[in-house]
């Protein structure tokens, strides 16, 4: 397995994938545009898990310096492994990318992601590799911005 930076000639395959997630897409013309506008953004990253021309997993992951103290942050966005490739180290992979670019771009001393509450084997995955459960210790607070 080979993990790797998205391009948008991946963007059929991480359709399908955002799919599988739960977020059906629009087209591939906008997933490519989304791979695309990551790839021009030096704080964040898109990585591909790819086997034998398969693409496995998706993750994406972005670097914000703190205000209130030195360093930065890193958030996993988005992270989907194939569900014929769960359980196979495809996701520990792929944030162990998100890791490594965070800590080589931006200096982050904090990884971040949020997960569904429905999603309990997401949050499994996430406490064996380290990630504090904070259910009940902060609040997210959502408001969607007209488009303009």
């Amino acid at each position: 397995m080979r993990i790797r930076t998205a391009d948008s000639a991946d963007a059929s395959a991480v359709t399908e994938l955002l799919d599988q997630l739960g977020y059906p897409q629009d087209g591939q013309q906008e997933t490519a545009a989304r791979i695309q506008a990551w790839a021009d953004d030096p704080s964040g990253a898109a990585y591909v898990a790819e086997e034998s021309g398969d693409l496995l997993g998706v993750i994406a992951v972005h670097v914000c310096p703190f205000f209130e103290r030195d360093g930065a942050g890193g958030r996993i966005t988005a992270l989907v492994v194939s569900d014929r490739a769960r359980g196979h180290g495809v996701g520990s992979r792929l944030v162990a990318a998100a890791e490594s670019f965070a800590v080589r771009r931006g200096g982050c001393v904090r990884m971040e992601v949020t997960s569904a509450d429905r999603r309990h084997d997401a949050h499994e995955f996430y406490r064996r590799r380290g990630y504090i459960d904070q259910t009940g210790a902060s609040s997210r607070f959502l408001r969607e911005l007209p488009r303009t």
